[in-house]
């Protein structure tokens, strides 16, 4: 029998109005200017800092380009600690910048990196601690930061999915030598495509606005070894409209992450994320008692077009054609086990008590 339910997704971009849009960029369309750091792309990092109470943001191409940038400013070559359960950008970018990944396994509740694990894996090549906000999810920043400055370590913080996350009462983005972030299409605010990084150090941020245009200082003399990861005015455009709506897209997420929990709560084959206060409610992570559970609900989801993600699967330590293979259990068992359900803005109400159900009955 044919499902005449429409096709639902992991996720959907939250996005301004089309006239909106159009009207906004109306500017650039006059003046010729599309990049190279324009009048639209200074307003979107300046609304940015702002609304978010940032001493800076460098908006770049991507997040992949954040991460790689944030690596290249803190001229890092050796082995950088990072974590296993993580969208594979993350291991891409240390590659890209001729560094080595070694995966410290994570905290089976929170998912994130497990800070009672990273001291053993630092040796004389350890050159840096790249955590990850796992689905926006605040890492344990404090015990990061201490051991961070007791071997003199910088940390990265592969803010990807954080965006909105909040630690005491302050942006996530705020912490680390470098927080890189993505502002792709499927992330809690995005400019269709984009990404950047924040840093409390003003070298930093000069450097990494250098690196992003080919190694150009304000003269347009070229003074290092950059590379092109500038946005361009439509990307910055769409992002300046987004923020408009960013809290009413944080609450919404909240209200329909919380909707999801009271309906699978009380489900015993089923646990969820451990969240940090702060957390945006970037996704919902459902965590299955076995594989073979997750991948029966798959189907039956799939047959009412209903589609899920699992993610972040696999764990990424097994990826032996890219990385050495590297033993990090906990991460492994749930890259098995966790699947990502539909969450985003305009997900009605309904059709999250639908989904709920059909899991419920599996």
């Amino acid at each position: 029998m044919r499902n005449n339910n429409p096709k639902i997704y992991v996720t959907q971009p939250s996005l301004a109005s089309l006239d909106d849009f159009s009207e906004l960029l109306s500017s650039p369309w006059r003046s010729g200017v599309l990049t190279h750091n324009g009048p639209l792309v200074q307003q979107l990092e300046n609304d940015l800092c702002i609304k978010l109470n940032l001493n800076n943001f460098t908006s770049v191409v991507n997040g992949t380009m954040a991460l790689q940038l944030a690596i290249k400013a803190l001229q890092l070559k050796g082995q950088i600690i990072t974590t296993p359960f993580s969208w594979v950008a993350t291991v891409s970018s240390i590659k890209w910048e001729n560094c080595k990944p070694i995966f410290c396994d994570i905290d089976p509740e929170t998912l994130n990196i497990d800070v009672n694990k990273i001291e053993s894996l630092i040796t004389d090549d350890t050159v840096a601690i790249m955590p990850v906000h796992v689905f926006g999810n605040p890492c344990d920043i404090i015990g990061i930061e201490e051991i961070a400055k007791r071997h003199k370590l910088p940390v990265i913080y592969d803010a990807a999915h954080a965006v909105g996350s909040t630690f005491n009462g302050n942006s996530i983005l705020n912490y680390g030598d470098i927080s890189a972030t993505s502002l792709h299409a499927t992330k809690i605010f995005n400019c269709g495509e984009g990404g950047g990084c924040v840093t409390n150090s003003e070298l930093l941020r000069d450097k990494i606005r250098r690196l992003r245009f080919f190694g150009h200082d304000d003269e347009k003399n070229i003074v290092e070894d950059g590379l092109n990861g500038k946005m361009t005015e439509i990307h910055a455009a769409l992002g300046i409209l987004n923020l408009k709506e960013f809290d009413s897209v944080l609450a919404w997420r909240e209200h329909k992450y919380k909707l999801y929990l009271s309906r699978l709560a009380q489900n015993e084959k089923l646990s969820f994320q451990k969240l940090t206060p702060g957390t945006n409610y970037s996704y919902f992570p459902v965590i299955f008692d076995e594989e073979a559970t997750l991948l029966k609900v798959v189907k039956v989801l799939n047959d009412n077009n209903v589609f899920p993600r699992r993610y972040f699967y696999p764990s990424l330590n097994t990826l032996t054609n890219i990385v050495d293979a590297q033993d990090t259990p906990v991460s492994e068992d749930i890259a098995k086990r966790i699947l990502c359900l539909p969450l985003y803005t305009n997900l009605s109400d309904s059709d999250i008590d639908r989904i709920s159900t059909l899991i419920n009955t599996i």
